[in-house]
């Protein structure tokens, strides 16, 4: 159990210190590529969405 609590310690430790490390790189287009794949996701978002209430409803009327 020791073990487990220090390797999610380290895990943690390790994942914000990367993370710090990749943020004080700045990248120009940085607006431009996040308005695209904000885009992108909402599209996905709904299409999976709108996928799984079909579903359920098909779902629920079948059985």
């Amino acid at each position: 159990m020791n073990f487990v609590i220090w390797l999610v310690i380290a895990t943690t430790v390790i994942a914000v210190s990367t993370t710090i490390f990749f943020i004080s790189k700045g990248d120009p287009n940085y607006r431009k590529s996040a308005k695209r794949n904000t885009k992108n996701l909402t599209f996905i978002y709904a299409i999976t969405i709108t996928l799984s209430f079909t579903v359920l409803a098909f779902y629920i009327w079948l059985f």
